[in-house]
């Protein structure tokens, strides 16, 4: 427990830390400063690609327990304390089933790498399976505890704790705003998927059936994309894919829900869930021809959603929040580089 006593200590130091700050506006989009994804240690934008399209990209499913550790002490960005905060790649699931190689699965050997011996690591908030992004593990359960205790009451206040960052295939129509669906899950062919709820009745609402809400805001556009910052002010899964897709603007590399958007002659539409299955992400040829890709490359396009940034409290209750932030990885930079998505 003795990680617990330099919380403080910890916490102030992540303000001098790489890649980290604190702001006094903690959730909002505005300022220059907090537009910036190439942090230092960031990777830098590849060149336009010939045998690798997506630079960078690991295959988490292919790798031993050993291969995994390694991977994930090296994707550490800070450690300070009770905190350890790492990038995980996308396609390593947080959780999973008993044998199966997950985060959660190795945090015993990653604890042991780190030099934390026996102290214990748990997620404290994580990226999904698809996505890439923050984790944010401790060793302490009392600190662990405490900021679960604030994720949880600033979701009942509506305030964002975390940024996403995502390349949407399609450009919302409006720069900024707010996505409300009542979303359920729904066990089909096999797969839980998420499926929007027109009309929820009472009954709904107490058997799973949720309303979430999630802002956006266009932070650059290109070649009929966007770069997008989203941020998730309920928790639901895949509620972000969920909620492009119902904007017509499907996540680059989404090969669940993009199946869902339709188009002719140029004019998008929703297709019915009811006759709509999964299926790779189907690109058109110009924008194939943008990111260099041949249809089998783009079949294995990695979802473009990054959880960029978390907002933390301060160590005492008048000290400005505190922001982690978590570099693009290098598929997303080319991506980026690719469509000619730049900062205004």
């Amino acid at each position: 427990m003795g990680g617990c006593r330099v919380l403080g200590q910890a916490w102030g130091g992540w303000r001098r830390g790489l890649g980290i700050r604190a702001t006094p506006t903690a959730a909002g989009f505005g300022t220059k400063a907090r537009h910036q994804l190439q942090r230092r240690g960031a990777s830098k934008p590849s060149d336009p690609p010939g045998d690798q399209p997506f630079p960078g990209l690991l295959r988490p499913e292919t790798f031993s327990r050993e291969e995994l550790v390694d991977v994930l002490r090296a994707a550490v960005v800070d450690l300070k304390g009770p905190l350890v905060t790492l990038n995980k790649p996308q396609g390593l699931p947080v959780t999973g089933k008993p044998g199966e190689l997950t985060l959660l699965s190795v945090l015993p050997e990653l604890s042991r790498s780190l030099g934390l011996g026996e102290q214990e690591l748990q997620v404290v908030r994580a990226s999904g399976k698809e996505a890439s992004g923050l984790v944010l593990l401790s060793s302490c359960p009392r600190t662990a505890s405490r900021l679960q205790k604030f994720f949880t009451h600033s979701q009942r206040a509506r305030r964002p704790t975390a940024t996403y960052c995502a390349v949407t295939d399609g450009i919302p129509v409006t720069s900024e705003g707010k996505i409300q669906a009542v979303l359920k899950l729904e066990h089909i062919d096999g797969v839980n998927l998420v499926v929007p709820v027109q009309s929820p009745s009472r009954k709904d609402i107490m058997e799973g059936v949720k309303r979430t809400l999630s802002h956006f805001r266009v932070v650059a556009t290109g070649s009929g994309c966007a770069l997008v910052q989203l941020q998730p002010l309920t928790v639901f899964p895949s509620q972000l894919q969920a909620h492009m897709a119902l904007q017509l603007c499907p996540v680059l590399g989404d090969h669940t829900y993009s199946a869902r958007v339709g188009a002719v002659l140029g004019q998008r539409f929703l297709l019915p869930v009811e006759g709509t299955r999964p299926q790779r992400q189907v690109l058109d040829e110009a924008l194939l021809g943008r990111l260099c890709l041949t249809p089998s490359q783009a079949a294995r396009l990695p979802l473009h959603l990054h959880l960029h940034c978390l907002h933390l409290p301060g160590a005492r209750p008048k000290d400005p929040p505190i922001e982690l932030l978590a570099p693009l990885p290098s598929y997303f930079s080319r991506t980026l580089q690719c469509l000619g998505l730049h900062y205004q």
